[in-house]
């Protein structure tokens, strides 16, 4: 295959603006501040695209991210849910990476630990695949019930299957029956639009009972916005948090928020929090960001520029040299990044370790999606790594191939 360098365009957008009619879906107030925008991008990034032919083809949206002053809420202004199609085509996990599952087996463990996790009821809201909560209710022999439309049957252990109860389902309120002593969502707040709708819904089911514990994970849109890290902005996230913002959001819908921090590098955020009889006053310090969030929005599209023009220039750069450079990660931070610097075919292929994945296409910019093992005969030059934190396991895996590539993560 010939590769040629990058077109002048890009499909990053830096205009700032005002909403004055607009209401923020987080706490209903109106005025929102617009600052970064995306056009033409894939509506999914994690559903299997079987061809090449299928992933140029599939459907784009325009995203323009906009900012709340009340309560430091980001959101895409120009989402609609109505496109998406979350099924089992849809592949998410990480499960392969041995970082990782290290991560999320003492996360389980700690949160066993602290909320005596024995013998319970356990419901996850967004379960995927159902790693998790097999975790939870392998560790400390709990019962438990996973929602998730893109759920997987085969993809359970068959020792803990009797134990757990799958939905292949959206959670609305036609579940507002199921009972749990412990209820988990994580990574699914940031794909539902109406969030203080969705979170006033989840504190009527749980209605008076004050002991069940909420517990809930997702991205850091802190880091992303001072990083610059405009891979992780695409068009399945449509709601981005910081920690103040996820703990106003909580404590408007009646929940009294006993912790919150930042883990994964700063990367996730977690939140844990308990029914209260109604709304309630911030009292951690982690909440008190909003001058922080301002100034990080303000910041961000002139730090943006400077990445993107980065980026595709050590590309080009590359390309111009006939050196060959590969991506690591296929998911939804592979797919903003190609597709929002329109880097053409100037990157064949995209590394995945999850098997699943591999000989599939990356929505909208067309790469074929290969094995770690392909790349003993390909031999590329350079390896854009897509999350720092899976560097050492990255060079692991190309020294036990023999690819003398250079590591680059962004």
């Amino acid at each position: 295959m010939t590769r040629t360098m990058t077109s002048n365009k890009t499909a990053a957008t830096f205009e700032t603006g005002h909403e004055p009619k607009l209401a923020c879906p987080n706490c209903a107030s109106v005025g929102i501040d617009t600052f970064y925008g995306v056009s033409d991008i894939p509506v999914h990034s994690c559903l299997l695209m079987p061809t090449r032919e299928a992933a140029l083809e599939y459907p784009r949206g325009d995203l323009k991210l906009g900012f709340c002053g009340q309560c430091g809420f980001v959101f895409n202004t120009l989402f609609r849910p109505e496109v998406h199609e979350y099924s089992t085509a849809y592949e998410e996990t990480q499960g392969f990476s041995p970082t990782f599952n290290a991560f999320a087996r003492k996360l389980a463990a700690d949160v066993i630990k602290k909320h005596d996790l024995h013998h319970k009821t356990i419901l996850e809201i967004g379960c995927g695949k159902g790693e998790f909560l097999v975790l939870l209710c392998q560790l400390a022999n709990n019962h438990g019930i996973g929602i998730d439309p893109g759920y997987v049957p085969q993809r359970t252990p068959p020792e803990v299957a009797p134990r757990i109860e799958f939905i292949q389902d959206f959670y609305g309120p036609k579940y507002a029956h199921l009972m749990a002593d412990f209820i988990c969502c994580r990574h699914t707040l940031e794909h539902i639009a109406p969030t203080l709708e969705f979170m006033q819904s989840i504190r009527k089911t749980i209605g008076d009972r004050k002991d069940t514990v909420i517990f809930f994970e997702l991205p850091d849109v802190y880091r992303v916005l001072t990083e610059g890290a405009f891979w992780d902005i695409y068009y399945e996230h449509c709601t981005y948090f910081s920690l103040g913002s996820l703990a106003r959001l909580f404590r408007q819908t009646g929940f009294e928020v006993t912790e919150l921090e930042a883990v994964y590098d700063k990367q996730y955020l977690l939140l844990t929090a308990i029914p209260a009889d109604g709304p309630t006053e911030a009292s951690l310090a982690e909440e008190d960001d909003l001058a922080e969030m301002s100034r990080s929005v303000e910041a961000f599209p002139g730090i943006v520029q400077k990445s993107i023009l980065g980026w595709r220039k050590f590309v080009d750069d590359a390309v111009a040299r006939g050196e060959k450079v590969v991506l690591w990660g296929s998911g939804s931070k592979g797919v903003s990044f190609l597709s929002t610097l329109a880097l053409g075919d100037a990157i064949e292929y995209v590394v995945d370790i999850n098997p699943y994945r591999q000989g599939h296409f990356m929505p909208s910019t067309g790469q074929e999606i290969i094995a770690p093992e392909t790349l003993k005969d390909y031999q590329p030059d350079h390896v854009i790594v897509m999350n720092p934190i899976y560097c050492d396991e990255i060079q692991a895996d190309l020294d036990r191939l023999g690819v003398s590539a250079k590591i680059c993560a962004v």
